[in-house]
């Protein structure tokens, strides 16, 4: 009897779609099912989701400059910063203009450093450009520091919120399940307003950073099935062929880090926007560490891979706050683990496995070849 294997991609069109809506659907009512082994005791739910989603916006971003374009960024919680102390100065600090118009001068913000940093250093390749890139988040770490216009250490507060629909009582209320002894009930106290941006309720925020991510997904989408995308897979697998096939491979380096530099300045904005504050201890490099351990161990260059390394990065520290002496060990030897057992990551791009799969069968040819030419010898 032959196995069936059936995958989402197989689907006709219409399932596919309804698959897909549905997922969308639970992920939104997440934090109001409250799944009693996945939420998170002692810390609350909706604010961990938030984070999740950031991470993934974050790893969406990075994985354009490190997994499409093949450049190691180390500093890319500088972009983060710029995006985030952007909207801070500009709804808080020095303006007080709505968030909705913050934003867009803020992911701008964002570009242009991307371009401005781009530009001179994006000659150089390999580990000078992680050097480079490293330099950058720090810089932009320490001018935060000692600079009174930005704050210094004490940082910025009061930054803008987004608008609330309906003011702050908001349209209308949605309950929480309670998961009692063996029984699910409808929670009337446990309510949350919706698309009301409060200081209490984080569940508003997860639902504004899912949008995000969804909207950033299917750009990234088109992005990489254009000539754009096979233009960043061409100077990542070899840059001086693609140069000699006609590919101008600084400009398209230049445009990842651009669009990568545009997508982490929109996550810092929202994450300034939900903390209401910030100070450069916000933006460390340990950041650019985890963000980049995000692509890594999700799969640089598998967009959903890169998702799922997101999710665990920041997800699972919180999770299990209660192991919280032993989870930096845990995941430092997790990351070793999967360096040697697995270094393409949990779901590597299907060029890496095709890659594999015709690796192996080159190698069993040559054994078979040579033991067809022991056997007549």
């Amino acid at each position: 009897m032959s196995q069936i294997k059936f995958r989402l991609s197989e689907m006709p069109k219409p399932l596919k779609i309804t698959v897909w809506v549905l997922l969308a659907l639970l992920a939104y009512a997440l934090p109001l099912l409250e799944p009693p082994f996945i939420t998170t005791p002692g810390v609350d739910f909706g604010g961990v989701l938030f984070v999740v989603t950031m991470y993934c916006l974050v790893a969406l971003g990075l994985n354009i400059v490190v997994g499409y374009a093949g450049l190691l960024d180390l500093g890319y919680v500088g972009f983060y910063a710029i995006g985030a102390y952007t909207a801070a100065i500009l709804t808080s600090f020095h303006a007080n203009w709505p968030l909705l118009m913050a934003i867009p001068v803020a992911v701008l913000a964002t570009t242009i450093s991307g371009v401005l940093l781009g530009a001179p250093t994006l000659r150089v390749r390999g580990d000078y450009l992680a050097i480079v890139t490293l330099g950058f988040g720090e810089i932009i770490r320490l001018v935060a520091v000692n600079t009174e216009w930005l704050g210094e250490r004490k940082g910025i507060s009061n930054i803008a919120r987004p608008p609330s629909l309906g003011g702050e009582e908001g349209l209308f209320e949605i309950p929480h399940l309670f998961w009692g002894n063996g029984t699910v009930l409808i929670d009337t106290q446990d309510t949350t307003k919706f698309l009301v941006f409060g200081v209490l309720d984080q569940i508003p925020y997860y639902w504004m950073g899912l949008t995000v991510v969804i909207v950033m997904l299917f750009a990234d989408y088109l992005v990489k099935d254009s000539r754009v995308g096979r233009a960043w897979e061409a100077t990542r697998e070899d840059e001086d062929a693609a140069e000699l096939m006609g590919v101008p491979t600084f400009r398209f380096k230049l445009l990842a880090f651009a669009t990568g530099a545009f997508i982490g300045g929109l996550a810092g904005a929202l994450y300034a926007s939900r903390q209401n504050f910030i100070n450069p201890d916000s933006f460390l490099l340990l950041f650019s560490i985890l963000f980049l351990a995000a692509v890594v161990v999700g799969g640089q260059g598998n967009r959903w891979g890169v998702m799922v390394g997101a999710i665990l990065v920041a997800y699972l520290p919180q999770r299990f706050r209660e192991f919280d002496d032993f989870r930096v060990l845990v995941f430092g030897v997790a990351l070793v683990a999967l360096a040697i057992l697995r270094p393409e990551g949990l779901f590597p791009p299907r060029r890496t496995v095709r890659a594999k799969q015709l690796e192996h069968e080159f190698e069993e040819l040559e054994e078979g070849t040579e033991g067809e030419e022991e056997a007549r010898v």
